[in-house]
């Protein structure tokens, strides 16, 4: 197990599927590890280190009375292409809901946006019209479909 040896990383609060999610998230990408875990006296999970594609990440088994996730904060994957959208997408939405414009909320409620390298080079098109053709095919969409995205652009240009 690696010991997280940055002093800034992103904390999750869980209520009590902390050891859950780990499990989870490090099967899901590359370069991904768990770290360090402190237990209670009865075994349980109180807290976690990990590594999701070189990021390091903290939590904690909060318990459910204070803190819940909202939109207010997600994780953004950029992909770069749709098969790699469509890898994190189904293994992220797995037990979880599906949202608007890439977004969606996995098993334990963490905010994620599964976003293609080709929606931002569209969305930065030197032509306003295809860069808001694209805008305007993504506010469509739950999971951002690439081929969709380039005939709306090309249509507009």
């Amino acid at each position: 197990m690696t010991r997280i040896d940055t002093p800034l990383s992103t904390c999750l609060w869980f209520d009590d599927r902390l050891e859950e999610a780990v499990a989870h998230y490090t099967s899901i990408f590359p370069r991904s590890s768990a770290g360090a875990m402190a237990r209670n006296s009865d075994g349980t999970v109180l807290g976690a280190e990990w590594v999701l594609d070189g990021m390091p990440f903290r939590g904690i088994n909060g318990g459910p009375v204070h803190a819940h996730f909202t939109e207010a904060v997600s994780i953004s994957v950029r992909c770069a292409d749709q098969a790699e959208v469509d890898r994190y997408w189904d293994a992220l939405v797995d037990g979880g809901e599906e949202s608007r414009c890439g977004w969606l909320k996995d098993r334990f409620g963490l905010s994620w946006q599964i976003v293609p390298q080709r929606l931002y080079d569209l969305l930065g098109d030197p032509d306003p019209a295809r860069a808001q053709a694209a805008m305007q095919a993504m506010l469509t969409m739950s999971r951002i479909v690439v081929a969709d995205l380039e005939a709306a652009a090309d249509a507009a240009g």
